[in-house]
């Protein structure tokens, strides 16, 4: 599967070759594997969905992932968006993925090994508490919307850091990029986004 369409919504090559050696069919149900390369969310099971490959891309790009980025991804999924992200943070960079549910966390945990993909490393834990023990981050990036911002992921943000999350609520969301400068927080609205909500 290529993404080269992916440029039309602002996505860089860099981002789009990152996700062409990412294959999206390994990540899905196996009754929605037909569905696996279009261009649209997927059910995972749990209320929980893959994002649309058009989402992954933009947020890897408002993420602005660098060779060597410490990340936290709050609400792993499927696994997929961290798989695409670890090949953007390369060999000296490190994911570090958070999930609730503990059937998602396994099946993601499995996919990962089986792709020998290893500066991923996942926790079963509740993503609004962050992950203190590895903090800062460089760049945090949360896959499901919350009503508030979590106070813990501002907290264990790097001065210079960058926070990506869709804020609202059911009926209504927008991606916002928070990003740390001192004691300032610089917010940054980038649309409208439709995810499921924190659990």
């Amino acid at each position: 599967m290529v993404y080269e369409f992916l440029e039309y919504f602002g996505v860089s090559k860099r981002v789009i070759e990152a996700m062409n050696k990412i294959d999206r069919k390994l990540f899905v149900p196996y009754e929605f594997e037909e569905s696996a390369y279009l261009d649209t969310p997927l059910p995972i099971g749990y209320g929980q969905t893959i994002s649309a490959p058009h989402m992954v891309g933009l947020m890897c790009e408002y993420l602005d992932l660098k060779e060597g980025d410490k990340v936290l991804e709050v609400g792993t999924g499927s696994g997929y968006n961290a798989a695409v992200m670890s090949i953007l943070v390369g060999k000296e960079g490190k994911i570090y993925s958070v999930e609730i549910v503990e059937q998602l966390y396994q099946r993601a945990k499995t996919i990962l090994t089986n792709l020998s993909i290893e500066n991923v490393e996942l926790f079963l834990s509740d993503g609004k508490l962050g992950l203190k023990e590895y903090a800062p981050y460089d760049k945090i990036t949360v896959t499901c919307y919350a009503r508030v911002i979590p106070p813990a992921l501002i907290e264990q943000l790097k001065d210079g850091g960058s926070l990506l999350i869709p804020v609202g609520d059911e009926y209504v969301q927008v991606l916002r990029r928070i990003k740390k400068k001192g004691d300032k927080l610089v917010e940054e609205s980038l649309g409208n986004v439709r995810f499921v909500p924190m659990v």
